[in-house]
């Protein structure tokens, strides 16, 4: 670490850090707040997604029970054939966002099969756009969280760190400044006295 320099200059020098750091604390602070409040919305939708998820299931089972035999085969008559995802910028911070899903449905006999497949196509269509955004969010809540514990690194830096420092250098050099200059007057008034004397 380099050592002080208790002169006029670096007091100087430090009352210009003190006062930029002590200007940029509150937008820093203000994006932290901004990212954790963002963060809880994404949770609350993360939340809602895993809602409607489970949802799903009760429904399946009440109303297509006839999924049990296994003489009708629906395994992969529906599936995501392209996911756009696209960047979203919030507070300089690229986040994912479901932009589009095509969801093909494998073309089955009308009659071949029983009616109620319809209705299970569309419930798991439901389930993909669910299960894909449920992804995406999950993805933009660990960015989230990623990006809110640097800045509260960083805010916690100013404020225990970089201010306090550089307030506790500022008080030593204005001490030893003050110190100084009492000591050249006390030198002056015994200069004085002794050229009185002789």
């Amino acid at each position: 670490m380099a050592r002080l320099s208790l002169n006029k200059s670096t007091l100087s020098e430090l009352i210009k850090q003190q006062k930029t750091y002590r200007n940029f604390l509150p937008s820093l602070d203000l994006k932290r707040r901004q990212l954790l409040s963002e963060q809880e919305k994404a949770r609350n939708e993360l939340r809602e997604l895993d809602h409607r998820l489970e949802a799903l299931n009760p429904m399946v089972e009440k109303q297509i029970p006839m999924l049990g035999y296994t003489h009708v085969d629906v395994r992969g008559i529906v599936r995501a054939t392209k996911v756009e995802i696209v960047e979203e910028n919030v507070m300089g911070i690229h986040l994912p966002k479901i932009g589009k899903i095509e969801i093909k449905v494998s073309e089955y006999p009308f009659l071949g099969k029983p009616h109620w497949v319809d209705r299970v196509v569309q419930l798991l269509q439901q389930a993909i756009e669910i299960r894909m955004h449920r992804r995406v969010m999950e993805r933009r809540l660990e960015l989230l969280a990623s990006s809110a514990k640097v800045v509260s690194q960083r805010v916690n830096l100013f404020e225990k760190v970089l201010i306090p420092k550089t307030e506790a250098n500022i008080q030593r050099i204005r001490i030893s400044l003050s110190d100084a200059e009492r000591d050249s007057i006390v030198r002056a008034k015994i200069s004085k006295r002794e050229k009185g004397v002789a």
